[in-house]
């Protein structure tokens, strides 16, 4: 079983993410499941704006989507700033939006029988509403979303430290973390073996 975590960061490679320090946790315990798992900076690749799966001219999008669905897990690992998903994120989603009308040999959409999870860090608040925002989307387009598959960081209203600068509440989100990669790796096991088949035509 594979698992394909998307870090929505806004910090380009090399600089130190916060969100993949939380995503590591979740990754090490979809490890200890035996899941492969692969962490993915997003903004390192030159995924252009649309909302198709192939925007041409040396789009790095068509690379990651492969990703995506060569896995049976997906873990979109997101900062918030001001309350919201990161643009990374946004772009991401949208970018999955053409998976909506592409279908398998079977004729079910490409996201069926895959599971979604969510990482979110920031020092404010707003986490619960970015995995709101993330997993609608990600249901709508076919991904199955198992509960409390999600964990997240924050230092609560306002500003403060960031989550590698402080030690609040980290044993919480560590616990969580480690609950959603059992989580997702137990609904994953479950739809392989009994898998969704395809809507009915209209």
């Amino acid at each position: 079983m594979r698992a394909t975590i998307l870090n929505c960061t806004l910090k380009p490679s090399p600089a130190v993410s916060n969100t993949e320090a939380l995503a590591r946790v979740v990754a090490g315990g979809l490890e200890a499941e035996g899941v492969a798992t692969e962490m993915i900076r997003v903004v390192d690749h030159d995924v252009r704006f649309g909302v198709s799966s192939d925007e041409g001219d040396g789009d790095g999008w068509p690379a990651i989507r492969a990703r995506i669905l060569a896995s049976e897990i997906l873990v979109l690992a997101c900062p918030t700033w001001l309350g919201q998903p990161s643009s990374v994120a946004k772009v991401v989603l949208e970018r999955m939006d053409a998976m909506l009308s592409e279908t398998d040999e079977d004729g079910r959409p490409v996201a069926y029988n895959r599971v979604a999870g969510f990482v979110v860090t920031g020092n404010e608040d707003g986490a619960h509403h970015v995995i709101a925002e993330l997993a609608q989307a990600v249901v709508d387009i076919g991904f199955t979303v198992p509960g409390q598959a999600w964990t997240y960081w924050n230092m609560g209203p306002g500003p403060g430290p960031t989550y590698l600068e402080s030690d609040h509440r980290k044993e919480w989100s560590h616990t969580t973390g480690l609950a959603a990669a059992r989580n997702l790796v137990a609904v994953a096991r479950a739809l392989e073996a009994t898998p969704m088949g395809a809507p009915p035509s209209t």
